[in-house]
């Protein structure tokens, strides 16, 4: 139906009565490609936004110019997003270190893409800002080394890290259960211990 001709190409000269058969067979043809092409685009569009392209406008393809001009994304805007997401962010231990470091990372992808690249060094320190205090000895580690950690490494030492974080939580409470069942252990022998009546010496 030649519907994207009105697209693909510019609008013939308006034929006159010296124009010959052929150009007034290729006018009307994108005529009728930009009439349809027109009542596609409105009818597919949702009503709140039929009023955002002024009537005036009558040719198809700048139809759709003024729509994306009125709906493109600012990629400065998206970058600002993006950057604030990605500072603000912190690890409070819930799910696992790995699966945060990687959406931080996904993040520093989304940048490169906006053309704003963030390096690995720069990204490590983010993760380390943004990592709680049971870290710590992680990161004072980091900073007695002269070698960079790369992602990846960082990524691997902060799961050993959580996996030893984790096992000292579970001795500690184990430890912190026999304590309490030894001390309340000790107060039922006090209470059950026999009663011995004091007896009266007469001198």
């Amino acid at each position: 139906m030649d519907l994207d001709l009105t697209i693909m190409t510019e609008q013939p000269t308006t034929p006159t009565d010296s124009s010959t058969s052929e150009q007034r067979v290729n006018y009307e043809k994108w005529d009728r490609s930009n009439c349809m092409s027109l009542m596609i685009i409105k009818c597919g569009m949702l009503e709140a936004f039929k009023g955002v392209v002024s009537n005036s406008v009558t040719k198809a393809k700048e139809y759709l110019d003024e729509i994306e001009k009125r709906f493109a994304k600012s990629d400065k805007a998206e970058t600002n997003t993006i950057l604030k997401s990605l500072i603000s962010m912190k690890y409070k231990g819930k799910g696992n270190a790995w699966e945060y470091i990687m959406e931080m990372s996904h993040f520093a992808s989304r940048l490169k893409a906006l053309n704003l690249e963030l390096s690995d060094d720069m990204l490590v320190h983010l993760v380390f800002i943004s990592l709680p205090n049971q870290f710590s000895q992680l990161q004072i580690s980091y900073n007695c080394q002269k070698e960079k950690w790369t992602l990846n490494k960082l990524i691997s030492y902060c799961v050993q890290e959580e996996e030893r974080l984790k096992q000292d939580k579970a001795e500690s409470a184990h430890l912190t259960s026999t304590t309490k069942d030894e001390g309340k252990k000790r107060r039922n022998e006090v209470i059950k211990a026999p009663y011995v009546k004091k007896q009266k010496v007469h001198f």
